[in-house]
């Protein structure tokens, strides 16, 4: 900070401004500070907003409270990259003169000669000999004579006090003087850094699909291997669905040393396929496609494709190798060593995976980091342009700033995702440096009580941390899904459609698969990570075995209302039955609000009152209509909303309408 006065508490500032903070383009980012100064002196303040370009604009702030040191103002990115802003703050002299005066003249005081003195030499400041402009209300008044009448008024100690300053106390006065006020003791905050992120960073809805599993059956009912092209028969039901971005494991060739048989055993047949994520073989690593996936022409056909459909590919970036990828012979350094000089392969006690070595930064990080980017850079220019990490946590954050700070300074449109299962503080310190979304723990967040806390959690770490909410993964099938049947299903995917901006699903979820590999396990029975999965979801959907139109019904609802893309504005509203969760969502930008109620009971019939918090909702008046978005039913929403809700598709009432 330079000057004189005090820019205390900004926000939003990251790890004490270590780190940027994080926006979206479109998105209404909130900037605050505590400023004041000593005494009772009025003071001002502004944001100075710069964009990545580096065009600058000024807004003006304003007090979050009648009298308060808090101000605040909205300011709205416009393109993608990396932005800053600086509080400005200044002694104001002008509200200081006129509200002194007012008070003195309020307490009946008439000796004023110094204080019209002082006002005459401020309105004198205002405009300098020459300028001319029209007063704001005031047309065909010269704005120069507007402010000399006054400034002459003031001065003539022959006419009443009253007429002395009753135009400088005017309307038209007070409006030309604050249009551009005089700004003394100028003080400039500190530089704090956001990065800014195209608007799919911070809303999108994801559909997971294995390539390979889209080949069909042989006669025989054999699993016939899916390509690229096979997989983009699959885009348009994806894209009737809703979703947005398509994510992809890893397209590259698959080891053949130690590669896993079904269920992870391992032994592995000759048809065994293996899992994606052992990257690497003969036929090339990182950089090249499977040979039965297709050519890296399938794949650009592949991203042409889904563009044309209003889809995004987001591919996976699984740093890890097989024992026979290239860069194992090649650039032995890159891994670790075990004192009987074989490779260390990957462990997750008590799991382990034999087909996989994971990389090892520490041993050569220059060459390491520079070939890592260059993959990036290849996948980027083969139309990529979102990035889905495995495991992002076990490698360095020092490289994940670097990586993603470097290709983001060419390529402002990338962004990660980060597959971060792991301890609160990392998953929050790799958000930091960069991860524009992240992987959560929703996945086990069942109850009431467990959700609101943790969503109130993730809210206010939105400055930083924004949450991809996936309601399965291939690694994990949560226990809740494996007892709860089609209302589970149905009542999980409202909560993560509506709780956060971004969420996914993995393909099968629509066909309630619920198979585990064992009792307390978290697998699959027959995981799609070691074999092929064929899925008729035409025929289930026929025989009304398919979870299809709830899904397409919550991402067109998601699409229609501005507010479920947003996660600041969440605030949960008191309902007295524990199976009922309700949350509402406010959009600033178009006055879209919605109130969800959802059923936590998969099964049965629930019946509960909300309490609406009204000030959070925009609505000091009640009652007002609202559209539940799921029938199409017309509501009058007062304090107190009953609701009756049952299981499956009708787990969820969205209630919608506008606060302006």
């Amino acid at each position: 900070m330079v000057g004189r006065l005090g820019i205390d508490d900004e926000s939003p500032v990251v790890g004490h401004g270590g780190y940027p903070a994080k926006a979206a383009v479109g998105e209404h980012l909130v900037i605050s500070a505590t400023v004041w100064r000593e005494g009772h002196g009025a003071v001002g303040a502004a944001v100075e907003w710069r964009e990545p370009d580096g065009r600058t604009s000024t807004v003006p702030m304003q007090r979050q409270e009648p009298g308060g040191d808090r101000w605040h103002a909205v300011v709205v990115p416009r393109s993608p990259g990396e932005s800053s802003f600086r509080i400005l703050a200044w002694a104001d002299p002008w509200t200081t003169w006129r509200s002194g005066l007012q008070a003195k003249l309020g307490a009946g005081l008439t000796d004023l000669s110094n204080e019209l003195e002082e006002g005459a030499r401020l309105l004198e400041r205002v405009r300098p000999p020459g300028q001319d402009a029209h007063a704001p209300g005031a047309p065909g008044q010269d704005a120069r004579g507007v402010l000399d009448r006054a400034v002459a008024a003031l001065r003539d100690a022959a006419r009443p006090l009253p007429q002395r300053v009753g135009p400088a106390l005017s309307e038209p006065v007070h409006r030309l003087v604050t249009a551009d006020p005089p700004r003394d003791l100028l003080t400039e905050g500190t530089i704090r850094r956001v990065s800014v992120d195209r608007h799919r960073a911070l809303f999108g809805s994801w559909y997971e699909f294995f390539p390979r599993s889209t080949g069909g059956t042989a006669a025989d009912g054999t699993p016939l291997h899916g390509t690229l092209r096979t997989a983009a028969r699959e885009l348009p039901r994806i894209a009737r669905m809703g979703f947005d971005v398509v994510y992809l494991p890893p397209v590259h060739p698959i080891g053949r040393v130690h590669r896993k048989g079904p269920n992870n055993t391992l032994t592995a047949g000759p048809d065994d396929v293996g899992s994606p994520w052992a990257v690497g073989a003969r036929e090339g690593g990182h950089d090249a496609v499977h040979p039965l996936l297709g050519t890296v022409e399938d794949f650009t056909r592949f991203t042409a494709t889904a563009r044309s459909l209003g889809l995004e590919v987001a591919l996976d970036l699984a740093l890890q190798c097989a024992p026979d990828h290239p860069w194992v012979t090649e650039h032995p350094e890159w891994f670790t060593a075990r004192p009987d000089g074989t490779i260390a392969f990957a462990e997750n006690p008590p799991k382990k995976y034999e087909d996989i070595y994971p990389l090892d930064f520490d041993t050569a990080p220059g060459t390491l980091y520079a070939e890592v980017l260059s993959i990036v850079r290849l996948w980027i220019d083969r139309g990529v342009r979102i990035f889905r990490v495995d495991n992002p946590h076990t490698k360095p954050p020092d490289f994940w700033e670097w990586l993603i700070r470097t290709v983001r300074g060419t390529h402002p449109d990338v962004f990660f995702l980060a597959e971060a299962f792991t301890r609160p503080a990392v998953l929050k310190g790799l958000a930091r440096r960069g991860f524009a979304q992240s992987y959560t723990y929703f996945t086990w967040r069942t109850t009431k009580q467990e959700l609101t806390s943790y969503l109130t959690e993730l809210a206010a770490d939105a400055d930083f941390l924004r949450p991809n909410l996936f309601v399965n993964t291939p690694d994990i099938l949560p226990v809740a899904l494996q007892r709860g049947g089609p209302g589970m299903f149905a009542l999980r995917a409202a909560l993560a459609a509506t709780l956060s901006p971004s969420w996914g699903v993995y393909s099968g979820y629509e066909l309630y698969e619920d198979r585990a590999l064992r009792p307390g396990s978290e697998e699959y029975l027959d995981s799609e990570k070691y074999q092929l999965r064929p899925r008729d979801f035409d025929g289930a959907l026929a025989r009304g075995r398919s979870l299809e139109p709830w899904l397409t019904l919550l991402n067109r609802i998601r699409r229609d209302h501005p507010a479920l893309q947003q996660l600041r504005t969440l605030c949960f509203h008191p309902v007295d039955n524990d199976a009922l969760i309700a949350y509402s969502k406010t959009d600033p930008a178009t006055g879209d609000a919605v109130l969800c109620v959802v059923s936590l009971n998969p099964s049965d019939t629930e019946e509960g009152t909300v309490a609406l918090d009204l000030d959070r909702l925009g609505r000091p008046r009640t009652p007002f209509t609202a559209v539940d978005e799921v029938t199409g039913e017309v509501a009058e929403l007062g304090p107190v909303v009953p609701v009756k809700l049952g299981p499956e598709r009708a787990a969820a009432r969205i209630f919608a309408w506008r606060t302006s």
